[in-house]
């Protein structure tokens, strides 16, 4: 996926003004603060440490782990990422080496980085869910986001978040087994009614939503005459769902309270600002860091740039969803 819009977004600041108050970045998400709102999204950053070369890592407000399940997966077999216009299709499988292994060897170094840890967490049972969220609940871990979104595993995944009393039931059960860690639940963007999914998430107990995960879609291989992926199916990411997944953020806002994490083919600082704007209190970024590494650093660099410019001093100042909500009330 090539990135042709790293100097896009908005215009420059026409001043500078060294002695002019910095902006308050930070943000506080079920009581966890977050030095700045921009974190890397599961699946495009590992678990932190691989990126060391390339950005200062510590500098993120979270890093939020790859997928994660009670057993290792060994993920689908078959090519796994495949290039199209305007965005990335994928097709990894929870690859992964269970949470047990995550917890002994990775999450130490994890935690020296710095940024706030959220552990995504996926399965293929309610049962399954609970266990590792057990785990997780026990672990120095800050936060638990629960996956119920994935489209590229055959079992689980995507299917709790496609019906609200599946997600319910899933969620519910997470909360009671990971009764001390804020639980955020990643919405899918295929869910039928997704509005009606969000609400039940809620109502079983999640103290935060993130969306969107991927959109099912698919390629063909014209030369071999069969589909790219041994699924057939995989997850579209990139610049091409982004308006998409922009509305889906503005829509939820209108009417849950709950705070969101917006993500969705963020890839300059004016995509993170729309979703800042439309009533995200963060964002993730996914894929735009495979095409430009430094793309979460430039993200951050420039919400605070619009804040100077635009004299806000605090995040929560920027939603104008939230404004217009305040407006309607009688």
């Amino acid at each position: 996926m090539t990135n042709d819009r790293k100097t896009a977004g908005f215009p420059k600041p026409e001043f500078s003004a060294p002695d002019f108050p910095a902006p308050d970045l930070s943000v506080c998400i079920a009581g966890v603060r977050l030095k700045n709102p921009v974190i890397a999204a599961s699946g495009t950053f590992g678990y932190g440490r691989e990126y060391r070369g390339f950005l200062d890592v510590s500098a993120l407000g979270g890093i939020c782990t790859k997928g994660l399940t009670l057993r290792p997966r060994p993920g689908n077999r078959g090519t796994r990422l495949h290039e199209t216009p305007s965005g990335l299709l994928n097709s990894i499988g929870l690859e992964n080496p269970g949470i047990p292994a995550f917890l002994e060897k990775e999450l130490p170094a994890l935690r020296e980085l710095g940024p706030v840890v959220i552990a995504n967490l996926s399965g293929s049972t309610p049962e399954e869910y609970a266990e590792g969220a057990r785990l997780l609940d026990a672990s120095p871990i800050d936060m638990i986001e629960l996956n119920i979104s994935c489209p590229n595993v055959k079992a689980g995944g995507m299917a709790f978040g496609l019906d609200s009393e599946a997600a319910a039931s899933v969620v519910g059960q997470v909360r009671r087994a990971a009764g001390s860690k804020p639980l955020v639940v990643k919405l899918s963007p295929n869910a039928p009614d997704l509005a009606a999914v969000a609400r039940s998430c809620a109502a079983a107990g999640a103290d935060a939503l993130s969306l969107v995960n991927t959109f099912k879609a698919m390629a063909i291989d014209i030369h071999k005459r069969k589909p790219v992926f041994d699924m057939v199916s995989a997850g579209l990411s990139g610049p091409a769902i982004r308006p998409i997944a922009l509305r889906m953020v503005w829509e939820l806002g209108e009417i849950l309270d709950l705070p969101l994490i917006g993500m969705g083919g963020i890839a300059v600082p004016g995509d993170a600002l729309e979703f800042l704007l439309a009533g995200a209190v963060a964002v993730q970024v996914g894929s735009a860091t495979f095409a430009h590494p430094p793309t979460m650093m430039e993200t951050i660099r420039g919400i605070e740039d619009y804040m100077r410019e635009k004299g806000f001093s605090t995040l929560g100042e920027l939603s104008i969803r939230q404004k217009n909500k305040q407006k309607n009330r009688p």
